[in-house]
């Protein structure tokens, strides 16, 4: 396992952990994604220079081959000629190319290999962000559930509390006595047309009464 992906292990499970524990989800997140997308900023950055430095070790060995080869048919010619000096000089040369060529192929390869696994830590590193982002989506959902949850009970203190039922008995208690009043006036008015046919003894009678009653009124403040 390479040290990144070994950091990037220790780095989620970190985050895992600190989440658990966390007042604040959503500024944890934001810090992490921060600092993921910096480390995967310097990582395409390295990829770019991983690239041309590995087109440059292929541009090394496809020179050292072709010169190689070129020395070896220059070494054959040269001994067609009967110059056997000139292609001793030539396969010398085919040689340090040839020596050349291995040194270079060798470092292209291990630069590929590089590469391909630069790439899959780069896509492991973009997919984390991207499952770290969607959390945060999630989080950020959750929280403002609770602000509108606490804007509804902010709102609803001090509010409408309902009707008790104490107010409903007292609202009958009224009621009921205007009821009464009502058939009290209404009897007494039936009444008073009923004495309208009595006799003048029974009137006078009731007109004692009546200012007996007033006075008895009056005494008590009723009446002024």
């Amino acid at each position: 396992m390479s040290l990144m992906r070994r950091m990037r292990d220790i780095t989620v499970a970190t985050l895992n952990d600190r989440l658990e524990q966390a007042e604040d989800p959503v500024k944890l997140i934001d810090q992490y994604l921060a600092a993921q997308r910096e480390q995967i900023t310097q990582s395409e950055k390295v990829y770019r220079q991983m690239m041309a430095h590995a087109q440059s070790l292929r541009q090394q060995v496809t020179a050292a081959e072709q010169l190689r080869d070129k020395r070896e048919q220059q070494a054959m010619i040269a001994l067609k000629a009967g110059e056997e000096h000139v292609a001793k000089m030539a396969l010398q040369e085919k040689l340090l190319q040839e020596e050349k060529y291995e040194q270079y192929k060798e470092l292209y390869e291990q630069t590929k290999l590089s590469i391909v696994e630069l790439e899959e830590q780069l896509d492991q590193l973009k997919r984390d962000f991207d499952e770290v982002l969607s959390k945060r989506q999630y989080y950020m959902a959750r929280l403002e559930s609770v602000r509108l949850q606490q804007r509804m009970n902010e709102s609803m203190r001090g509010g409408y509390a309902g009707i008790s039922g104490r107010t409903f008995h007292r609202l009958e208690e009224r009621i009921s006595d205007m009821e009464i009043e009502t058939r009290t006036l209404r009897d007494v008015r039936q009444f008073g047309k009923e004495l309208a046919h009595t006799g003048s003894a029974m009137k006078e009678a009731l007109e004692n009464e009546l200012s007996q009653l007033r006075s008895k009124l009056e005494k008590e403040g009723w009446l002024k």
